[in-house]
């Protein structure tokens, strides 16, 4: 499938975009676009997917998404059901030479170049690092003039010197992009997110992909480099992670609650994705 480009725009007093959203659905579809994406949930929880990797987002994690690289964030369905929780999100879109195109050439931004080539990757933002550029981008929403710029930088400066972070998706993902198939990994994505605690059919899912389940295999593997298995896989071992963290089922519940229905494959999955077992992923967190 084809992420869909989206179109970002700015006001004609700013060069590049910054605002606060609230709703859960702002672009909530496999997309990508040009302009580098930095991101604060402020409130938010769900299944983050960047480039060919899955795993949890939740309140306070900060990333940052480089050029033309798919993205898609599909918050909890507590963010659409009766409860209704409130998601709180800050993102900034910016062109890689809005500055100008010899600004990343001077050499005390050295840092910020090669921070901007490694984020074709996306990278997670932990630590310190992550406070301060949340402070940063909360400034940022409420300023105008030059120091809109000057807290851009300085955001960029704070994770180009970090060592607390993370890159996602791998170096050798491509997407693919082809036209006509701008629905298709979103139908795939959502139904997976539906159903991942049953046991999925082949013949199901490449249903959805509007394929025969040869081709959907040959498909699903040239777009993401895993085959559907193992992203089934990965979005229950996350499933796991977050019922872990809130410690409120044994880990035989979680087992089954997370759609496997093996003990053994789950404790064997699960170490295999996060290196540790379920009790000590449980015990790290907690501590």
């Amino acid at each position: 499938m084809k992420p869909q480009l989206l179109k970002v725009s700015t006001g004609p007093a700013h060069s590049f975009s910054a605002r606060r959203d609230t709703i859960p659905y702002a672009n909530n579809r496999w997309h990508y676009h040009r302009e580098i994406e930095l991101i604060h949930f402020e409130k938010g929880r769900g299944t983050q997917f960047i480039g060919d990797s899955i795993r949890n987002f939740a309140s306070g994690d900060v990333v940052l998404i480089g050029s033309n690289l798919p993205h898609y964030w599909s918050f909890d369905s507590s963010y659409f059901d009766y409860r209704r929780e409130e998601a709180d999100v800050r993102v900034v879109h910016f062109n890689e030479d809005f500055w100008g195109i010899h600004f990343l050439d001077l050499p005390e931004n050295t840092n910020i170049k090669l921070l901007l080539q490694t984020a074709k990757q996306g990278i997670a933002v932990n630590g310190t690092a992550g406070l301060h550029v949340q402070q940063l981008l909360e400034e940022l929403l409420v300023s105008e003039g030059p120091k809109r710029i000057l807290l851009l930088v300085e955001a960029l400066t704070t994770i180009a010197h970090s060592k607390d972070v993370q890159l996602l998706s791998s170096v050798g993902f491509n997407p693919h992009f082809q036209r006509g198939e701008k629905d298709r990994i979103n139908n795939i994505y959502d139904f997976a997110i539906q159903h991942f605690k049953q046991r999925i059919a082949l013949d199901d899912v490449a249903e959805v992909a509007g394929m025969s389940s040869n081709a959907f295999c040959r498909y699903f593997k040239s777009r993401t480099g895993k085959t559907f298995s193992q992203f089934l896989i990965e979005i229950r071992v996350g499933h796991a992670c977050r019922l872990l963290i809130e410690n409120h089922m044994n880990v035989k519940q979680i087992c089954y609650e997370s759609g496997f229905h093996n003990f053994a494959g789950f404790h064997k999955y699960f170490k295999q994705i996060t290196g540790k077992s379920p009790l000590n992923y449980q015990r790290a967190y907690l501590k």
